[in-house]
């Protein structure tokens, strides 16, 4: 797996294997339905690293006052496996989706993984800014170490495609 893209999405990057095995489903007359399963296949093997995610934002520290929305769980809800099949990017990642309509806050996700946090007016008071921090990498050490599981699962669902596409032919 290596970073692509925005700070807040890790994902296995296209390679000639998966645009072949998706030419390869294509052309089966049931492609659409083997394409929905190799899409199931890849996301399953990343969801142990979109759930890895979501705990490392659910156990950010917080202020301790009650706030609604709730900023932990609405980022973790957002955190999900993705895989697109053809187009101009083809791929499997986990990606934090922004967060809209949270507290006037749809780049939360990125915001709290990142060191330089973020600031913003206090509220009642528009004059005075503060700085604050989130819990610093917080999406990045969840996939530290296990990039090459998540990859290697990713690999194998596309195998199992590959070698069940194969085993029709003969």
């Amino acid at each position: 797996m290596m970073a692509g893209g925005p700070p807040f999405s890790l994902g296995v990057e296209t390679h000639a294997g998966l645009a072949a095995l998706t030419r390869a489903i294509r052309a089966e007359e049931d492609g659409k339905q083997l394409r929905k399963e190799l899409a199931a296949g890849m996301r399953e093997a990343l969801k142990p690293g979109a759930n890895e995610a979501k705990g490392s934002i659910m156990s950010m520290s917080s202020a301790g006052l009650p706030t609604s929305p709730a900023l932990r769980s609405a980022v973790a809800r957002k955190i999900r496996p993705e895989v697109k099949l053809g187009g101009r990017w083809s791929g499997a990642r986990v990606k934090a989706f922004k967060t809209k309509n949270v507290r006037g806050f749809p780049n939360a996700p990125k915001r709290l993984n990142r060191a330089g946090g973020w600031r913003h007016p206090v509220y009642g008071n528009r004059e005075v800014w503060v700085q604050q921090r989130g819990k610093v990498d917080w999406f990045d050490r969840a996939f530290q170490g296990r990039e090459g599981a998540y990859k290697s699962g990713v690999e194998q669902a596309m195998e199992n495609m590959a070698r069940r596409i194969a085993d029709r032919a003969r």
